[in-house]
């Protein structure tokens, strides 16, 4: 199995570290070009100079091109900063080092990084044999042999004791295998949204300021952060559907209840919409679980 080595910033890890984790990161980058690794890649997070030291290592679990206002508002200090203020000047810093161009609109490349563990500066693990410090972009490693599975190894006894990890793994150090990784709230955010290509599964809406990723059955009941368990509504809608007042049928339907008309006299505007087809992800891992719909009918839906 592949593991890819990332070099980031100390203090990025320094914000992050205060939470040794597992969460969500996000990874970002001035670039918008995509880092194409499968999903459950291990990603290990390399110091730069002086340290040179691998100090945590998460899963891949997608890369997105967002606004930067859009990377701050779902991850936060996920980000390795403490303010979208920040994190711009952290950009341009980047980019007049780098003499990269800015991108007018904002927008930065994110790797998208779950199970996100922090490692104290005591536990971190040395680098590939060889590396050169020259490296600033990152590599491919493989972990099934020579310094690739010595890192890996190393990684897995920092977090031994962490039940989940082990629970995983079943065996704790045993061969690598591709893992598929559990996502917090800010990357189920942000794929719930690109699988719907940014707009509004009832209304293709594509102002992104209004959108919303939503839980079908919430987190709260036992509700996975899962694409398939997500999605993508305007605002407005995003609260009629947690409230009860309009669902999806077994047709893919939009459906509002006589309830929204009976409480507020008003509603005219949503029942425009009953019956909408919606707009779903064409890949089939991708779509609403049909389950999750039927519980949200049954167990949410007023009527």
């Amino acid at each position: 199995m592949e593991g890819y080595v990332a070099v980031t910033d100390p203090d990025w890890w320094k914000r992050l570290s205060r939470d040794p984790g597992p969460k969500d990161a996000n990874f970002w980058r001035p670039s918008a070009r995509p880092r194409r690794l499968a999903i459950g890649t291990p990603f290990f997070f390399k110091l730069k100079a002086p340290y040179r030291k691998i100090a945590g290592f998460g899963y891949f679990a997608g890369f997105s091109v967002l606004p930067d206002w859009l990377a701050w508002d779902s991850f936060k200090l996920a980000n390795g900063v403490a303010s979208l203020k920040e994190l711009r000047t952290r950009l341009q810093k980047i980019q007049l080092g780098a003499r990269i161009e800015a991108d007018p609109g904002g927008h930065i490349g994110c790797c998208l990084i779950a199970e996100s563990i922090f490692f104290a500066e005591s536990d971190w693990v040395d680098p590939p044999e060889g590396w050169s410090p020259r490296t600033q972009s990152g590599a491919g490693i493989d972990l099934s042999r020579g310094d690739g599975a010595r890192i890996w190894r190393e990684c897995l006894e920092r977090v031994a004791s962490a039940a989940a990890v082990v629970r995983e793994r079943g065996e704790r150090y045993g061969e690598p295998v591709l893992h598929r990784p559990r996502l917090g709230q800010a990357i189920f955010r942000i794929r719930v949204l690109d699988s719907y290509d940014r707009a509004c599964a009832v209304t293709t809406e594509h102002s992104l300021p209004v959108l919303d990723a939503a839980h079908i059955k919430p987190f709260a009941e036992g509700g996975a952060h899962d694409v398939t368990n997500g999605l993508a509504l305007r605002t407005d809608l995003h609260r009629l559907f947690d409230r009860g007042y309009v669902t999806v049928d077994e047709d893919d339907r939009f459906v509002v209840g006589k309830r929204l008309r009976e409480e507020f006299e008003n509603g005219k505007t949503y029942y425009a919409l009953q019956g909408t087809k919606l707009v779903l992800p064409s890949a089939p891992d991708l779509l609403p679980s049909s389950a999750a719909l039927a519980w949200h009918r049954s167990e949410v839906f007023v009527g």
